[in-house]
């Protein structure tokens, strides 16, 4: 077994400090505008999306990484004598996860592994910074996967979103349950949950009601939280300082870190969204 190479995909969300520091291999998703194509957060940034949004009045559509990418990628470090850990955004959500298999496929077997999140943003992150820690370790490859896979329904991952109008222009919300929820000040509460997104809580009234909503049914988890770190995710929003202090007082970990979601995350959930993320201990 050769060292071990730890690989995600754009949608992951990981700050450039850790990606570079702990040399993670990222696989930049596309978006898809005005009939030009951009490599997630490569090409384009997340608040270049939104000033193309607010010029347009259309949302980007959004793709996978072929499989020739992922081979593209992979390459180097498999002949490098590295072996690679792959951990990528829910097969819920794309086609990410099947072509990065696909590309695997086209490498000496055990050399590979391929996990899936059955997360977005940084609840695959989360699992990312796993891997890096169990590699530092000196695992092999296959001893990780397994260890990710394990910890794969222990990540929580909740957001609130801030305005209807991403989901209503991205069809996953009608006209009328747009207009109703704006004019009435609804906030959904979004979850993942194996996999897939499903309503939480609506939360009626201010923002700082809906982030204490969303602080209260992380502080639920304190005692079962793993004390390693949590993220702070959001998509061009002031309010991460906020969550993170209270967080601070209540529970107990090493680090809260506070990311920018890219521009797929972004495309899906609009501006102002906002969620906390960590792994329970059980």
């Amino acid at each position: 077994m050769g060292k071990v190479k730890v690989f995600s995909d754009s949608t992951c969300d990981l700050p450039p400090h850790l990606v570079e520091r702990h040399q993670i291999g990222i696989v930049p998703l596309y978006v898809l505008f005005n009939d030009k194509s951009y490599q997630d957060g490569v090409d384009i940034t997340t608040p270049e999306l939104y000033k193309a949004v607010e010029a347009t009045g259309s949302l980007p559509k959004t793709a996978a990484p072929s499989p020739v990418d992922f081979i593209q990628a992979f390459q180097p470090h498999i002949d490098a004598e590295e072996d690679i850990i792959y951990i990528g955004l829910s097969s819920e959500f794309s086609a990410t996860f099947n072509n990065a298999r696909l590309a695997a496929q086209e490498f000496p077997a055990g050399r590979i592994e391929i996990v899936d999140s059955r997360n977005l943003s940084t609840g695959i992150g989360l699992l990312v910074m796993k891997a890096v820690d169990f590699a530092s370790e000196g695992m092999d490859v296959h001893t990780i996967a397994k260890k990710i896979q394990a910890l794969v329904p222990l990540v929580e991952t909740e957001f609130i979103i801030d305005t209807l109008d991403y989901l209503h222009k991205g069809g996953r919300c009608s006209g009328t349950t747009r207009l109703v929820g704006n004019m009435l000040k609804i906030r959904p509460s979004i979850k993942v949950v194996d996999g897939k997104m499903v309503p939480a809580q609506k939360h009626r009234g201010s923002r700082k009601k809906a982030l204490d909503g969303l602080l209260a049914n992380a502080i639920k988890h304190k005692g079962n939280i793993s004390p390693t770190r949590v993220f702070i995710t959001h998509s061009i929003s002031e309010d991460g300082p906020y969550l993170k202090e209270k967080l601070l007082e209540q529970i107990d970990v090493e680090e809260i870190i506070i990311t920018q979601a890219g521009c797929v995350i972004s495309s899906h959930c609009g501006e102002n969204t906002i969620g906390i993320l960590f792994v329970k201990t059980e």
